[in-house]
């Protein structure tokens, strides 16, 4: 068994050298502001599923970038995804993240109306006063929720990634924001998970910075 010797600080490099290569081995080339979205996903899951699953809505990286920008706040349903997001990145661009999840009030507030912790804290996160960016990337009664209230004509999201992972009402919950005229990023099908919402913000913020 052979091990290729690669310094730390190049490691990650390689990793996009040799994802890259087994895309093209496979007959596919991404290109675009998508392709390193896609790329990033495949990184962090060593999944090239993504590279077919992937769904973005017309302009969806300019539109991200430019909410970032201007001051939008990024809500996650997980702490995993908020830990997750490069945040001091994020806060050089006049942005913050946050999550509601874990706070004892929602917990609180969801047992008593027999709700989903999720459902509550999307409710909390449409309070914000800013644009919000939602990285669902594992409860899918979160992408449910915003869908619930956007046909209620009671909340508009600035953009949603909606990428949770499992096996219930999942792949049916990113179907639903995929329907609307939301800025979406949305992977089909059962897989995502927190640190593929991560991953998606991370691989905007980068290159965001690459452009300055």
């Amino acid at each position: 068994m052979k091990f290729e010797t690669t310094k730390p600080e190049e490691i990650e490099k390689r990793s996009f050298e040799i994802l890259t290569a087994e895309l093209a081995g496979m007959g596919i080339t991404l290109s675009g502001d998508t392709a390193p979205v896609i790329k990033r996903c495949i990184h962090t899951t060593a999944d090239f599923d993504y590279a077919r699953t992937m769904v973005f809505s017309e302009g969806a990286v300019a539109a991200f970038c430019r909410l970032v920008k201007e001051g939008a706040v990024i809500v996650t349903d997980t702490n995993m995804a908020l830990a997750g997001i490069n945040k001091r990145m994020l806060a050089s661009f006049g942005s913050e993240a946050m999550c509601f999840m874990a706070d004892e009030s929602v917990m609180k507030e969801a047992k008593e109306r027999q709700v989903t912790r999720a459902h509550v804290s999307m409710e909390r996160a449409m309070r914000i006063d800013r644009p919000v960016i939602f990285a669902i990337g594992n409860a899918p009664t979160a992408l449910i929720t915003l869908r619930e209230y956007f046909d209620q004509g009671k909340y508009r999201p600035a953009f949603v990634i909606g990428v949770p992972v499992g096996f219930v009402n999942v792949a049916e919950a990113k179907e639903l924001i995929m329907e609307t005229e939301i800025p979406h990023i949305i992977n089909r099908g059962r897989k995502g998970g927190s640190n593929v919402a991560a991953a998606i913000c991370n691989a905007m913020l980068y290159e965001m910075r690459e452009r300055i």
